[in-house]
């Protein structure tokens, strides 16, 4: 009977991760409001590598989907609609459909503790309070997994933070934007070809 037993295993085995498949994760809040806001940076970023590969965005459970090959990689993009606190539902649940491996992924968010342009890629590391990576590692079940944060600044008063957070950019911030989210973007490429420790060290911005 082990031969049987063997067999229904086999059947029921989860496959394997594929090594060369990434998800990544822009973060942001889903709505005419919030669009073009500085919370919505991560949405921002997987939709200009939507744009630059021509592949479109389309609704799915907890997200908006897109995929494109590059260089023998896939990279799966998500903007999860779960709004931004609850982000690691709509993580979660597409590293499991996907059977995409923790290193593969990345996310991409906002950070009011950098200043506006800066940019930092890390492993692993802190929530900083932000609300989107704090329901991540709640549903995750930690904290080791890549993170991508751009630089917001903190020019606003005190009292002020959640307007500061969901406002608009500024006309000056604006017509920087288009060479920051392409830093991101090629970060991005990077992360998915060369490793996490090399783009850390090519990348990173001061």
């Amino acid at each position: 009977m082990s031969w049987l037993k063997n067999l229904f295993g086999n059947l029921f085995k989860k496959p394997e991760p594929d090594p060369m498949k990434y998800l990544i994760a822009g973060l942001g809040n889903m709505g005419a409001d919030y669009d073009h806001t500085r919370h919505n940076i991560g949405f921002d970023v997987v939709d200009a590598l939507a744009k630059e590969f021509e592949v479109t965005f389309k609704n799915d459970s907890h997200g908006d989907l897109a995929e494109f090959k590059h260089k023998g990689r896939t990279f799966v993009l998500l903007k999860p609609s779960t709004y931004m606190n609850l982000s690691g539902k709509a993580v979660r649940h597409w590293m499991t459909k996907k059977n995409i491996q923790r290193s593969n992924l990345l996310v991409v968010l906002d950070d009011l503790n950098l200043q506006f342009g800066q940019q930092r890629l890390r492993g692993k590391g802190k929530d900083g309070g932000h609300n989107g990576l704090k329901n991540i590692d709640q549903l995750l079940g930690g904290n080791n997994y890549a993170r991508l944060r751009i630089g917001i600044g903190n020019d606003y008063h005190k009292g002020q933070q959640v307007d500061f957070v969901l406002g608009k950019w500024s006309e000056a911030e604006r017509d920087k934007l288009p060479e920051i989210i392409k830093h991101a973007t090629e970060t991005i490429k990077a992360f998915g070809t060369i490793g996490l420790q090399f783009t850390m060290n090519k990348f990173n911005k001061k």
